[in-house]
């Protein structure tokens, strides 16, 4: 059997031209970055203002499982189908990070025959987004300690700075640290710690500006820490967002690659979902919603994560609305939610895959009814899916007045995702009644119970007395009417990722806040989420590699 790197090696790819003239871009607008990848001068959203915009679907997924869901891979799949039906449609993704390639992933750009290419470019390090934020935080870092060291005119407190450096790569070791040793010219000895580039300020900030004056005006806005009584002090008043900036004028670019069937698709911004808003750029977004009738987009991990944020966050700052939205789940992950053990996922189980529907209907029921969207269930197809597997499936859906559509995209392409795509055309003409969780005017206290108990299902929140301490800060600052982006396990509605399903009967603790003042939200820790993930005892990294002739073996 073909891997996934195979089948993208053994495609022919149209030059990334003849990708940017399907969407109509002036030749002026493009800058090349080899023959099949381009950044797309934002400028050009300039000359698209007064276009309307395409429709906009959202795809999802239940809590994630060993078993698998193919979220990114029915994205794409989706995408080849829409164009498959003569549709002018546009993909707008994330970025893979380091991370999760070189950990457990080994890759994110779809997989089978819906994937997006060149594959490997996409998960090594692509056109330098990603590094170009780490400069950026960096440099902010830099400039933090800088001051301290050069006489600290505003005062900062060592103990109190809140700006940590970062790196893309899962690093462990770097959680947690102390620097600045080896006397006084080697700076102030202090407590700091790495995030992984992904979950940085900087990556949220380039995926929600609206363009390069706002990046920097977000960027003026960081707060980087506290002084010894207690104001905050912010990368602008250590004169640091003009050479941020600068850093990041090409990242803030988005990028134009192509499907194995060639159907466009801008990849820009990849922040992590679990522990950021899960959300590729709003620049590329709107760009995609210019250019074409149906712009296809996912966001991170389940939908109790990924498309809260896409729909709390992105949507109120982008004044986006979709038009339908997509909830990926597999037979497999449903019977893993039901209880039967990964070894048995194989083995028809319809006592397993009926505990295990309610993560699903949950996740619908709070797509069509608490944000008043119209809704398809994708079942990603497995050969050892059952007729009454499906079935069940299928009725326990409608029960809710959603429809299944059965998705063989990984197998067959956008030819197997043609059921979905007419479903999704349906959908997409009916009427959208879209409400957020929560109204900006709500204090943040009240934004997280609501988060918790209309998304999650929880009783309610409770704060830990230093959690406590910090929202009765960031309220007195002001920072009080500003989203919230929960940092909480993937693998379960609750806070604790080994309860599967649909749990009910339990709270959300919240140990820790701090405000993403440039991003525009506030960051709550659940948990023991983790801003710089580890390493797994085996990581994809050793089983990738490159021959002499710089052919690439092991992303998959």
């Amino acid at each position: 059997m073909l891997t996934d790197i195979d089948i993208a090696q053994g495609t022919p790819l149209l030059p990334v031209d003849d990708i940017a003239s399907k969407l109509g871009i002036p030749a002026k607008y493009i800058e090349h970055y080899g023959s099949y990848k381009a950044k797309i001068d934002y400028n050009l959203l300039l000359k698209q203002e007064a276009k309307p915009d395409g429709k906009l679907i959202l795809v999802t997924a239940i809590n994630p499982t060993p078993a698998g869901e193919g979220k990114t891979t029915t994205t794409v799949g989706l995408g080849d189908a829409l164009q498959q039906r003569g549709k002018k449609v546009v993909l707008a993704l994330r970025e893979p990070s380091l991370g999760p390639v070189f950990g457990i992933k080994g890759g994110a750009a779809g997989g089978g025959y819906a994937q997006v290419v060149p594959m490997e470019d996409l998960n090594l390090h692509f056109t330098g987004d990603i590094h170009a934020i780490g400069a950026a935080n960096n440099l902010l870092a830099a400039m933090v300690d800088n001051h301290i060291y050069q006489g600290n005119e505003l005062n900062l407190d060592p103990r109190k700075i809140t700006w940590k450096r970062c790196v893309d790569m899962n690093d462990r070791q770097l959680r947690f640290l102390v620097d600045g040793l080896g006397g006084k010219v080697n700076g102030t000895p202090r407590e700091d710690g790495f995030d992984i580039t992904v979950a940085s300020e900087v990556m949220a900030i380039l995926c929600l500006a609206r363009d390069l004056d706002d990046l920097k005006a977000r960027c003026r806005r960081i707060v980087v820490g506290y002084t010894y009584d207690d104001k905050p002090v912010t990368a602008g008043e250590l004169h640091a967002e003009g050479a941020m900036a600068a850093l990041l004028k090409d990242a803030l670019k988005p990028n134009l690659v192509q499907t194995l069937e060639h159907t466009p698709v801008f990849i820009h911004g990849g922040p992590f979902a679990n522990i950021a808003h899960g959300c590729n750029s709003l620049m590329a977004t709107r760009m995609a919603l210019k250019l074409g009738d149906y712009v296809v987009t996912e966001a991170g991990f389940g939908a109790d994560l990924g498309a809260e944020k896409f729909l709390d966050i992105k949507c109120r700052m982008g004044g986006l609305t979709p038009a339908a939205v997509v909830i990926v789940a597999t037979v497999r992950a449903l019977k893993f939610h039901g209880g039967a053990p990964k070894a048995e996922l194989d083995t028809e189980n319809l006592k397993a895959l009926e505990q295990g529907l309610p993560n699903l209907l949950r996740h619908i029921d709070n797509i069509t009814k608490r944000f008043g969207l119209p809704a398809v269930v994708a079942v990603n197809a497995f050969p050892t899916d059952t007729k009454a597997e499906l079935e069940l499936l299928d009725r326990r859906c409608r029960e809710l007045g959603v429809n299944v559509a059965l998705s063989e995209v990984w197998a067959k392409g956008g030819e197997g995702g043609l059921l979905l795509a007419d479903e999704v055309l349906r959908i997409a003409e009916q009427p959208t009644q879209f409400t957020m969780t929560y109204e900006n005017e709500e204090s943040l206290e009240d934004k997280l119970n609501a988060v918790a108990k209309k998304i999650y299902g929880a009783d309610g929140v409770d704060f830990t007395p230093a959690a406590q301490k910090e929202l009765a800060r960031l309220t007195a600052l002001g920072f009080g009417g500003l989203p919230v982006c929960v940092a909480k396990t993937q693998y379960s509605f609750s806070d604790d990722p080994v309860k599967r399903g649909a749990p009910v009967g339990f709270r959300v603790t919240v140990r820790g806040l701090k405000v993403a003042a440039g991003a525009g939200f506030v960051v709550a820790l659940t948990g023991e989420i983790m801003t710089m993930p580890g390493l797994p005892k085996s990581p994809a990294a050793q089983r990738i590699d490159v021959d002499s002739a710089g052919k690439i073996s092991g992303l998959f």
